[in-house]
């Protein structure tokens, strides 16, 4: 196998955790090159530089090098500003990055989703807007890895999505006509689906059901195995919010 070189490639930290004595274990997600796990070498020294650098929700220029899936990180600097994530934004943040190592295989690059994630993690540096981040988000990752949702589409008659109309969404089939209230999949308005599909939701029964779709849809990908981040998230009053209002996990 030929040796990889590469040199300042913009980059996120998706996790990390201690390597021996001394060096950290990182997956990364790249713009070109997807996810790559890779060795950074002495960051954890007191003295060292990485220390400060290499950050979950920074954007960085990374440069790497070696062979096979684990590689060696031979230099990082920051690229450009960010806005520091905190309370449900940093939360929603966590929750991207698992969704990201659950479900892209290494070495597979998505460039159109290495952008999402990016305007993602600005939106989120504002207040309240999390619901639809992350609901566009996981939009878009199911997309970039071959199982996009059909929004616009009666799956059963092929006619156009109605917004007045009820449907059933089926994993891997799409949304049909519910026209007794007992088929299979998920009951969701077609207004839903039309809001998801333009990434216009805006209204919290919309914001909801759009939720329990991807919830629904992602438990197929991700299996059994509960995502940690989501216990993260608390059923606490805001106190921005009206009575009798409540946060929602993600």
């Amino acid at each position: 196998m030929t040796p990889m070189h590469v040199t300042l490639h913009p980059a996120y930290v998706l996790h990390q955790r201690p390597y021996r004595e001394t060096s950290l274990l990182l997956e990364v997600l790249s713009l070109d090159y997807g996810r790559q796990g890779l060795v950074a070498r002495g960051a954890r020294r007191p003295r060292s530089g990485l220390r400060g650098i290499l950050q979950a929700f920074r954007p960085l220029l990374l440069s790497w090098g070696g062979r096979g899936e684990l590689m060696s990180l031979t230099g990082a600097e920051p690229d450009g500003q960010v806005r520091a994530l905190s309370g449900r934004g940093l939360l929603s943040g966590l929750y991207m990055n698992e969704l990201l190592m659950r479900l892209l295989y290494r070495s597979d690059p998505h460039p159109e989703l290495y952008g999402s994630y990016r305007a993602a993690l600005e939106a989120l540096a504002a207040p309240d807007q999390e619901e639809r981040v992350l609901r566009v988000f996981e939009k878009r990752l199911l997309e970039a890895i071959g199982y996009g949702l059909v929004l616009t589409t009666d799956a059963g008659s092929g006619e156009p999505v109605m917004p007045e109309r009820r449907y059933r969404y089926q994993v891997e089939h799409g949304p049909v006509m519910d026209t007794s209230g007992r088929g299979t999949g998920i009951p969701i308005a077609g207004q839903t689906l039309l809001a998801l599909a333009d990434e216009s939701m805006d209204s919290p029964r919309v914001l909801r059901e759009a939720k329990s779709l991807m919830r629904h849809v992602l438990r197929v990908y991700l299996g059994d195995r509960p995502l940690a981040s989501r216990d993260l998230f608390t059923e606490r009053p805001r106190s921005r919010e009206g009575p009798g209002s409540h946060s929602q996990r993600a």
